[in-house]
């Protein structure tokens, strides 16, 4: 009796080693099948698992030191439990790319049209006519300028589309020039005239929002135009100044898309400049770039605000 005790003693202390070894891999996720490949019976499997000690996260999935996958281990789950031809897209195969700071409530999955999936728990499946370039192994993803358009497409709002796009390209997971060939190639879209504006900013500076752009608006408003391009000498020397409205003392800078990272600087701006229009002397203005693509009329109210409080009448 005691040797029969000994032998299944060894033989799950043998199998909760195997399991925490190729969970370390998958974030504290195995795949069934790997466990069976490494020797492991449908017994061994369903015995840690009656016992409490693992847990099943669906048909293929077990959870090994978590009673569920969480980080990293939510992406493993979400392609095992998919099928062979899913792939991780839009903001998860950027998160698996190592995209920072972002924070996305589902795990993205796309599939061939003719795929049949079980659906997954906080998995968002989306069958695709093509699912475009992918990288095949380890967490199977589409590439980057294909993530980041479908991520774009697929955000809830406008602003998370741009702050996808900015973050995307602004971390350097992909080159800009490839997100702008691969839009360029991008047929449809329900976001097409905000993303066309936005890829051009974050991507092509050439192109991108100058300051004759809020010359314009601000002509189309009826305010006053201001100076551009102003030469000023400072302290610490020469600066040139985007807009300046002499009469007035305004100034407004507009801040191209790689003075920001993502749109956390859009929300400080905004406050900045409510504060500045308040002060005594130079109101210095900050436009970012993607702020303005999203809500133009925000800044232009702030223009305004501080053409008024210097004496301009409307």
């Amino acid at each position: 009796m005691g040797r029969e005790i000994s032998v299944a003693a060894r033989r799950r202390a043998w199998r909760q080693e195997v399991g925490r070894h190729l969970a370390r891999r998958h974030d504290g996720v195995v795949r069934r099948s790997d466990l069976l490949a490494a020797g492991l019976t449908d017994h061994d499997v369903r015995a840690e698992v009656d016992r409490g000690v693992w847990h099943a996260a669906g048909r293929h999935t077990i959870c090994i030191g978590t009673d569920r996958p969480r980080g990293e281990g939510l992406l493993w789950r979400a392609i095992w439990e998919s099928g062979p031809r899913a792939v991780l897209d839009g903001p998860s195969a950027l998160l698996a790319a190592g995209l920072k700071h972002w924070e996305e409530p589902f795990v993205h999955v796309s599939l061939p049209r003719n795929a049949t999936v079980t659906e997954v728990p906080g998995v968002r499946h989306h069958h695709l006519r093509k699912i475009g370039p992918a990288i095949p192994v380890g967490l199977r993803r589409t590439k980057p300028e294909v993530a980041v358009l479908r991520g774009a497409e697929w955000a809830r709002s406008d602003r998370a589309a741009t702050t996808l796009v900015a973050m995307t390209v602004q971390q350097r997971l992909v080159a800009p020039s490839a997100v702008l060939q691969r839009w360029s190639e991008t047929a449809r879209s329900r976001r097409r005239a905000v993303l066309d504006l936005v890829i051009r900013d974050v991507c092509d500076g050439a192109h991108s929002l100058n300051e004759l752009d809020v010359v314009r608006a601000c002509r189309a408003r009826g305010l006053p135009e201001p100076s551009r391009q102003q030469v000023r000498s400072t302290s610490t020397g020469t600066v040139y100044l985007d807009l300046f409205w002499d009469d007035y003392a305004v100034h407004a800078e507009v801040q191209g898309a790689h003075h920001l990272w993502g749109l956390t600087g859009v929300d400080d701006a905004v406050r900045g400049n409510a504060v500045a229009i308040g002060d005594r002397g130079v109101v210095s203005l900050q436009i970012p770039v993607l702020g303005w693509r999203l809500h133009p009329e925000v800044f232009l109210d702030q223009i305004a605000a501080a053409l008024r409080e210097s004496g301009w009448a409307a």
